[in-house]
């Protein structure tokens, strides 16, 4: 599902089990359909791709065969039973909306959904104040109306399900990937192709829980692809458009920082240092005041296409750049037509 992103990067034990003792060889992802309730295989794999399941502490593969004495850990982004959800009287940027569905342009620092040391404040808390009976995924408790996320520092569009069928046909699109997500970013250096496409497989860092990491040979993580065109060069920094046709966590930042060009002021990717120009005192200084300017990492959901779960037409709908972005995209233009 769509940008399935942890935000504090914090892991909660749900379930341990130790094999016991007469067990036979039988595969991990088979013992444990067979443990925990309401799971598919493919829902077991891809836990186990993404490392939210370990034997012995370490990461294996799908068809590692449990033996007796193992200890099978699963540990997932939010602690178990988190349905509470504490309406909050929050101003929405709602850009559409009717029976079905409600478009809205989150402000860069909203979280979207109640999570590890961010209990209030969220999307979710506002919606459940404006909004009454939004329907929930099969077991995504706590997140009425979501059918997909994007990170608290990157602002733009989500489209929210305001009825059963729209979440249904909205979860569809998103698995089937036909919906069109558009994101601006501004990132470090020139990439040397105008267009591109990376196709790399994602999964979280093997040294780091917190962020994603690429695969490139294939052996962990699930498959991402991503693809870019450049719309503006200011030899230092460019401004580039990205298409999703996959939405995994953090797969912009990750797949961006994998070719060499980090998001501008991404901490996480270590797009937060110089990593293009001169070492001046005087250009240090001007990137740290653009650094001011965007207190996070550059990246903006400008536009989202479907087709409508109630009239079967294809709408889209699109968003401008927030303040901070248009500001830093304007100092740089203004820094390079100053230097040329």
């Amino acid at each position: 599902m769509e940008e399935t992103y942890i935000e504090g990067g914090e892991l909660y034990e749900h379930h341990r089990i130790t094999i016991d003792p007469k067990q036979e060889l039988l595969r991990l992802d088979k013992f444990l359909m067979d443990k925990l309730p309401n799971v598919t295989r493919n829902k077991v794999q891809d836990g186990i791709k993404e490392g939210f399941i370990k034997v012995n502490s370490e990461i294996v593969k799908p068809n590692y065969k449990v033996r007796p004495g193992d200890e099978v850990v699963v540990e997932l982004p939010e602690p178990p039973n988190v349905t509470d959800i504490e309406p909050e009287d929050i101003p929405l940027n709602i850009v559409f909306e009717d029976d079905h569905i409600l478009v809205v342009n989150k402000e860069p620092g909203m979280v979207v959904h109640p999570a590890y040391q961010n209990w209030s404040g969220t999307l979710v808390n506002a919606l459940t104040f404006h909004f009454q009976n939004l329907p929930t995924m099969p077991n995504n408790d706590g997140r009425p109306g979501l059918v997909h996320r994007i990170d608290k520092d990157t602002s733009g569009l989500l489209v929210i399900a305001k009825t059963e069928l729209a979440m249904t046909s909205l979860a569809r699109q998103f698995f089937d990937h036909s919906i069109e997500r558009t994101y601006y970013a501004l990132v470090w250096g020139e990439p040397t192709e105008e267009k591109g496409t990376i196709d790399v497989n994602l999964g979280r860092s093997l040294k780091d829980r917190r962020i994603t990491a690429p695969f490139p040979e294939g052996d962990f993580g699930r498959n991402a692809v991503t693809h870019y065109e450049v719309l503006r060069n200011m030899r230092y920094v460019s401004l580039i458009k990205c298409n999703l046709e996959t939405g995994r966590t953090h797969q912009i930042r990750a797949h961006l920082k994998y070719i060499g060009h980090p998001l501008f002021n991404d901490a996480t990717y270590g797009g937060d240092r110089v990593l293009k120009g001169t070492t001046f005192t005087k250009y240090k200084q001007f990137v740290d005041n653009c650094f001011k300017i965007i207190p996070r990492q550059a990246l903006h959901a400008k536009s989202l296409g479907f087709v409508h779960p109630a009239t079967n037409e294809f709408v889209q709908f699109d968003s401008e750049l927030p303040e901070d972005f248009r500001s830093v995209i304007e100092k740089w233009e203004n820094y390079v037509n100053t230097v040329d």
